[in-house]
This record gives structure tokens, sequence and C-alpha cells, in this order.
């Protein structure tokens, strides 16, 4: 069995404030330290399940957090970015049997973690065909677009109820929750716990069942702080102006979507 796992930080257990997720900041450390832990027990329950051959991709900031030191000889990791389209899924293919995805958050201006974002600090609210457009939603599309099952998701609980109806066998982890600036916090040790037992559990199941049809079309709506940037975007191809600080992009090919959102996120 052949499993892809994507890493992201700022849905670990207790990231709270941009320094913890920061290459360069004192209090950095412990943060990439539980992003590793939390990949490692994904990992452990991958092992558990059947899996032989694993590849993670450290999705973070520069995707250099996962300590390699601690992954198992099956497992491959990737770091650094090719500008590859598929971004946070880059390596992907029609051969994995299955995507997870540990340490993610919720989309740009949701509640529930003082860090939501999608992609980029520069918008308040994103969109894809009027859903939350959490980077979760782009890339387990992404993945589905190669024929490949999500059945895994970690992460804050407002992702987490985002996210529950987009995979038929999603089985998921809420490490967290938040209000405002605050965040409500499993302990490290419970959350890698219950990873691990629930990443094996949901590649236990039935791998077949989880494939997903994409929408015949796609409308992503993105809207910026300044609306300096909706004007610049705006003339990316096939983007259009909708208001002051709020563009338009519409296409059928999912594609062309994410190269849209490497260019304009």
């Amino acid at each position: 069995m052949k499993i892809f796992i994507s890493a992201d930080i700022e849905g670990t257990a207790f990231t709270t404030y941009w320094d913890e997720t920061e290459l360069k900041e004192g209090v950095y450390a412990r943060a990439a330290l539980e992003m590793t832990r939390e990949v490692r027990a994904a990992v452990d329950g991958a092992l558990a399940a059947g899996a032989d051959e694993i590849v993670v991709n450290d999705a973070h900031d520069w995707g250099i957090n996962v300590d390699p030191n601690e992954m198992p000889e099956c497992a491959e990791l990737i770091r650094g970015w090719s500008g590859s389209p598929m971004s946070m899924v880059d390596g992907i293919d029609e051969s994995f049997d299955a995507a997870m995805f540990v340490g993610w958050h919720a989309a740009a201006g949701r509640y529930g973690n003082p860090l939501s974002h999608t992609m980029s600090t520069k918008t308040t609210k994103v969109t894809l065909n009027d859903l939350p457009c959490s980077e979760f939603l782009l890339y387990s599309w992404a993945c589905a677009m190669k024929g490949v099952p999500t059945v895994f998701l970690a992460g804050d609980k407002t992702l987490i109820d985002d996210s529950a109806g987009l995979h038929p066998l999603l089985r998921t982890v809420a490490v967290k929750s938040g209000w405002g600036g605050s965040t409500h916090c499993l302990s490290p040790a419970r959350a890698q716990r219950l990873i691990r037992e629930t990443s094996e559990a949901a590649l236990r199941q039935d791998l077949s069942r989880g494939c997903i049809s994409l929408p015949d079309h796609f409308t992503l709506r993105i809207t910026y702080k300044e609306q300096r940037n909706a004007v610049r975007y705006s003339y990316y191809p096939d983007c259009r102006l909708l208001e002051d600080n709020t563009i338009s992009f519409d296409t059928d090919d999912y594609m062309a979507l994410l190269t849209a959102v490497n260019f304009c996120l």
C-alpha cells in the first residue's frame, strides 16, 4: 500500500501565534518538533495498516520543518518547493492508494484558529464554488483529480467541521479549537495517539469507495485586505474584478484553477 501525507504546521496541537510557525523565531523549534511528531504518528498509523511505501510532503513555509531523522526507511520526504501548481501535494500521482493530511488549518477569515488563512495572509475571504476555500479543500480535490482518495485529516475543529462532507471515507482528529486569538489544545501526547489510531483506522477502510468526482465547473473568489492586490491580480488571465477588493476566476479545468491559485494567492 502506497500512501501520501501532506503536512502543515498551523493546525498542529498547540500553534497559536505566527512566531511559532516562522523558521527564524525562537519559539519555532517546539512547533516544528510537534509537527514532526504528528507526521510520525500518521506514518506509524499507516505502517500499522499495512503501508510499505510512504511519501511525506513538508508543505509549510520553506518546506524544511519535519526532521528527516524521525522518518522510517520506507518513507520519502519532499522538502522545499518545485513551483508546481500541485503545491502542497506536489509529488502525488495515480500510483498512490490514499492521501492523508496532518496539521492543517481553517480557511481565510474563518473563526476557530488564530492562524486561519488560505495560502497567504493577504486575503480576508476565499471561496471555491461558494464553499470556504481552505488549503485542504484545494489540495484534497487535487488528489481527487489524480484519482487518489483522501481518507484522513488532522487539524483544528473549524476546518474539520467545514470539511466533513468533502470525502466519503474521511476520518478526522481535531487537535484544537479556537476563539478569537486563543486556542484550546489537546496535549501533544493525546493528539499524537489519536492521529496514530485514527490514521490506521482510515486506511483499513475499503479505499476503493473513497474516490470522488470533482464538479464540472469551478468558481474561485478571492477578497484581499488591500484593493490594490485585487486590481493587480485581476489582470491574471480569465480573472475579473468583482468589487473594490474582490476578484473572480472561472474554469472547467481544475489544474487551471490550481495554477491561478499559485499566482493570485
